[in-house]
């Protein structure tokens, strides 16, 4: 074992280039991003206008963003009004100043979302390096549990963002200040407990994914148990992140993530072979990055003066509190339901085979996922902070412009994405020395790419359910799809192996699509007989 560690393999021109393509495509964003740094976002007031114009109503969907144009000649979108709502097919695409104003927000957020997997793209390369599946399969399943635990926290990135949000579309300073120190309590709560569970109780946690006697759980432990001390620094960058994101600022969390990105770049191969740690070397990279990008969040927000310390240290009020901690209670059913379908599905992979194969194949997908599927995640973020903004300045009616705009966006970019990863395919199997790793991975990685068209309407439409508050009914939809998920790993994967565990995957987001459709169309606030509703009130 020990010397499998620290055997040093060749490394594969193809490897190499594999290596720069993942590095080109995360890092690629923030040259983008930072050509919005000194652009200004619209304001919403001049959403104030009515929503029709010469007896005609504007395209809820696709219309323009009230512009001179309109004011001039009097202009819309062609647009049918069938009974019940709106048509989701316009006659024509447009790209108009709804549009530039997404794109200004977006493209920083996209740049941030397509950094931060590189952390874990790194990792999986160096380590995968080292040529030993084991050593794969072991930190996959470290970090599956690591994250896992974590997601318990999740909650506070999403409702933090939406009070913020709402803070400051009021000015409320003060108010920002309050939820930005509440998050980090919170948070400061949630890391004493996950570290000091992960490093006393290794083993029992990573049972949840590896049997006691699976011959990865050598690597999966000492990477664990370095991995943990990083939930502290990820979770304030977690909430530094979604303060940020909430004032609309979201270039700024882009300039941390590179930074903190680069510092983890170059530490993974002095870690892991100059010094002849392994995988041990690849989570303390991973937690020094993480160490980096909190201490950056923590002093540019004091200098904004969206946090102070000494708020760090005062236990709040359970008026103060409540927001919080009343929306994260009910995502937590959706959080725990998310949880158990990627045990569930981290599980089936490793019971597949026992040489690692099979796991290193599923990381190898779950990589090849990641190129659409960051693009789309991040917008599903910007949907979790426009929307309550819009509905806080403009209302109901120009928050479903804006919601609508975005499904459309989700629609598009799913195709586009998926397109793409189909392409690069041939250079992500280059990424792994190993034959065998490549044949059972081609499949699955082809399913990732089909599925990108569902997941742009899945990840968008729940970013706008968290948005409008719709946190029960998004849980709820949440367990129906893990219901459908684990019953999909009962029947595919031992016939089918990785494949029908991607199949899996397939049945998880169509039903979760089909909750989506459901909010955007018959229940939600922003369904078109309640905003008919608000409009007659």
């Amino acid at each position: 074992m020990a010397s499998s560690k620290r055997r040093v393999p060749s490394q594969r021109s193809g490897g190499w280039q594999a290596f720069a393509l993942l590095t080109l495509l995360s890092w690629s964003g923030s040259v983008l991003c930072f050509a919005t740094q000194h652009s200004t976002v619209r304001p919403l007031s001049h959403l104030q206008q009515p929503l029709t114009t010469k007896g005609r109503i504007r395209n809820p969907i696709f219309a323009a963003v009230p512009t001179s144009d309109d004011a001039n000649n009097e202009s819309t979108t062609p647009y049918i009004i069938p009974p019940g709502g709106a048509h989701i097919i316009p006659r024509k695409l447009v790209f108009d100043d709804l549009d530039k104003r997404l794109l200004k927000i977006s493209l920083p957020v996209i740049a941030n979302f397509a950094i931060s997997p590189l952390i874990g793209a790194v990792d999986f390369f160096w380590v995968n390096r080292m040529g030993n599946p084991l050593a794969v399969a072991g930190q996959a399943a470290a970090n599956q549990v690591f994250n896992s635990i974590f997601w318990i926290a999740s909650f506070l990135p999403s409702i933090t963002a939406i009070l913020i949000s709402k803070e400051n579309a009021r000015g409320n300073k003060e108010g920002v200040r309050d939820a930005v120190c509440q998050a980090i309590f919170v948070g400061i709560l949630f890391a004493v407990f996950s570290t000091t569970l992960m490093m006393a109780f290794p083993e029992k946690v990573l049972s949840a994914v590896l049997d006691t006697s699976a011959p990865a759980l050598a690597y999966a432990k000492p990477y664990l148990m370095i991995r943990a001390l990083a939930s502290l620094p990820a979770l304030i960058s977690l909430v530094g992140f979604s303060a940020f994101r909430g004032i609309l600022d979201t270039v700024t969390p882009v300039k941390i993530s590179s930074f903190a990105n680069l510092f983890n770049a170059v530490l993974d191969p002095i870690f892991i072979f100059t010094l002849a740690m392994g995988v041990p070397g690849a989570a303390l990279a991973t937690l020094a990055s993480e160490i980096v990008s909190a201490v950056s969040y923590l002093t540019l927000m004091r200098k904004q003066k969206m946090v102070e310390i000494r708020r760090l240290l005062k236990i709040p009020s359970w008026k103060q509190l409540s927001p919080l901690l009343k929306g994260g209670a009910a995502l937590q059913l959706r959080n725990i339901s998310l949880n158990l379908t990627f045990l569930a599905v981290t599980r089936a992979t490793q019971a597949i085979d026992s040489r690692g194969i099979a796991a290193n194949a599923h990381a190898l997908s779950i990589q090849t996922f990641q190129i659409g599927g960051i693009v789309l995640l991040a917008l599903s973020s910007v949907a979790q902070t426009i929307v309550p903004n819009d509905l806080e300045v403009g209302g109901k009616r120009n928050a479903k412009i804006t919601s609508n705009r975005m499904m459309r966006w989700g629609i598009l970019l799913g195709a586009a994405l998926g397109g793409l990863q189909m392409a690069l395919l041939p250079f992500l199997m280059k990424t792994t020395p190993l034959e065998e790793v490549c044949a059972a991975a081609r499949v699955p990685a082809t399913l990732s790419c089909l599925y990108q068209v569902i997941n742009g309407m899945v990840f968008i439409g729940e970013g706008i359910m968290i948005g409008t508050g719709s946190f029960l009914q998004l849980s709820l939809g949440t367990v129906v799809a893990t219901a459908g998920v684990l019953w999909a790993l009962r029947v595919f994967p031992p016939t089918m192996g990785l494949t029908g565990v991607w199949i899996g995957f397939g049945v998880f987001n169509t039903l979760r699509l089909l909750s989506v459709l459901i909010h955007q169309l018959v229940n939600g606030p922003l369904a078109p007989r309640n905003i008919e509703e608000a409009g007659a009130k």
